[in-house]
Formats: structure tokens, sequence, C-alpha cells
């Protein structure tokens, strides 16, 4: 699916707050259809898995289909696998071919305790979700959270891995669902914006505003970002059960405020200085938005802030 230029700007310039209304609408609209599906499958399962690519926020997804499912009475937790990230030892750390520790590997995941807290989910025990602490790259299992799904409670699992073999793989009766930015924005039948480049645009702004990580660092990462997904994640996507498109059509005219200036800002000397200038060069077909103007509750606040949800 793409979106037309031609048609974001104009609906910027006529009426930008129904555009943004009815953009999250769309957006609601398909959250509300994931939760028709797990509710489907509730006897099966009370798991849900969602995964993803990075930048396709997944946590706001998995916390508005919680919302939509307690809306209809049913208690819900979402939980990050990130949680279940083992410690990070130095001699046994997966790779990338450059030789830095491989964090997009499914490997960094302890896969035999998600089982373990899967199947014992599902027969009526209790588990202790750990907690995962990214500045001393350790995982404490002694301040975990205790977690027991009682009748018609449900649990989602949201992670970059969740679809892989070794999680849904192993337990193919639960509900499986799929996120990424997928659309491109045409003029025409020219490109002018591509998904990946929202999903890029996405994590340089978060890392950058929330996570202390400057623009070209996350470049830098990226690449093997994006190497992991062709490995690891996208190989899985066809194991779900509903696939979903997370982009929204107004993100880029917002996202221009927070990007360009950090953008810009990133020296002339950068590895991948010609995809940054052609990235820069993009936004300027778009008429901006004032980030102001964009609901507390919506997807993009994952991502510049401002929201209504907590992410920790």
């Amino acid at each position: 699916m793409a979106y037309q230029l031609q048609e974001i700007n104009r609906r910027i310039r006529t009426d930008v707050e129904e555009f943004l209304a009815e953009c999250d609408q769309s957006y609601a609209e398909r959250v509300s259809l994931a939760a028709d599906r797990i509710l489907s499958n509730l006897e099966q399962s009370p798991v849900v898995l969602l995964s993803g690519p990075s930048g396709s926020g997944k946590t706001t997804t998995a916390l508005k289909i919680a919302e939509e499912l307690q809306r209809r009475g049913v208690n819900t937790h979402a939980i990050a696998t990130d949680n279940y990230f083992r410690s990070i030892n130095l001699k046994t750390a997966p790779r990338t071919p450059e030789g830095g520790i491989d964090y997009e590997s499914p490997l960094c995941l302890d896969m035999e305790l998600l089982d373990q807290h899967f199947t014992a989910l599902s027969s009526g025990g209790e588990i202790v979700i750990p907690k995962f602490e990214f500045s001393r790259q350790m995982r404490n299992d002694t301040r975990g959270t205790p977690l027991h799904l009682g009748k018609n409670e449900i649990a989602i699992f949201e992670g970059i891995h969740a679809l892989n073999d070794d999680i849904a793989g192993r337990h193919p009766e639960a509900t499986k669902l799929y996120i990424s930015a997928r659309s491109n924005i045409n003029e025409g039948a020219a490109l002018r914006f591509k998904g990946t480049w929202m999903r890029l645009t996405r994590r340089a702004v978060r890392d950058y505003n929330f996570r202390g990580t400057d623009v070209e660092t996350t470049l830098d990462m990226w690449v093997n970002v994006r190497r992991g997904e062709k490995l690891y994640i996208s190989p899985y996507k066809g194991r779900a059960d509903i696939v979903f498109d997370s982009s929204l059509p107004y993100e880029v005219s917002v996202m221009k405020n927070y990007a360009l200036p950090i953008l810009k800002a990133v020296p002339e000397e950068n590895a991948r200085t010609a995809e940054l200038l052609e990235l820069i060069d993009a936004f300027q077909y778009f008429e901006e938005i004032d980030p102001a103007l964009v609901p507390k509750n919506s997807l993009l606040r994952e991502f510049i802030g401002g929201g209504s949800y907590s992410y920790h």
C-alpha cells in the first residue's frame, strides 16, 4: 500500500485536525480487528505473540490492544520480551560479521525461559517476569513481576523475535501478530518517502530524545538492525494470523520538526551520507504539522514523547 503525497498535503492545508483524527481512527480499527482475532482464539491460548522490526510501534500497539480488550471486559497484560534478554557474556555473545555483539540475534533471548512461561500461563500456573537492566546489560530475576492469568485474562508478549521458531514454533496455539510501517509515500508514480525511512526516522528521533543516542550512532546501528530484520524477523511474518501496517499518513509531516535538525547535524563524512542526504531532501515535499496537534494516545507519541502511555 502507498499513500499519495498530494492528498496528504491537501488534507493538511484544508483540515489538519480532522486528517489526524481520521488516520488515528483507521489505526484504531486495525487494533479492534486484532482484538477480535485474539478473543476468537482465547479458548485455545491466552498468549498473544506480537512481532515486528525496530521502529514499528510494537509497544504502543500492544498497549492499545490491551486497552481495547480491557474495554471488552478482558483483563490484559502487555509484556516486553526484551526483559527475557540474557545477561551479556562477552565470551559467548553472538557476533556480527564485523565482530561487534549482535544485539539483533535471537540467541540474546532466553528462549527456554519464554517457553516455560508460555506453558505455565496456558496451564494456569504463575510466572515471574524478569527485569532486564539495560544500563548494566544484566537480567535481574530477583526484581521480577509475578503474573498469573485468571479466566478470560490474556498476556501479550511483544518483541522483535516473538514469531521466531523457538518461540512461536513451540506454541502454534498462540495468537500471532506482525506489525511494521510498510507504506511508501508516492507523488503520482514517483517515490518520495520509503516505509523503511519512516522506521529509521522514528528510531533516530526516539534514540536521540529518550535514549541519549546521537544520530550517527543510530545510523551505524541501523546497518545491523536491517541485517537482523532480514535474517531473524521477516522470514517469520508468514506465521502471523494478522499482518498490519503501523505507518500513519501524517507522521512524516510531524517528524519533519524533529528529524531534520538532528539529521542535518550529522557530519558529511559519515559513511551513510548519501542516504542521509536523500532522506533530508525527502522531507521538503511535505507540509509541516505542529506536533502539539498530535493526540496524546497516538502511536507516534512512542517516538516523539508527550503521550498518555507509560513505556517503563
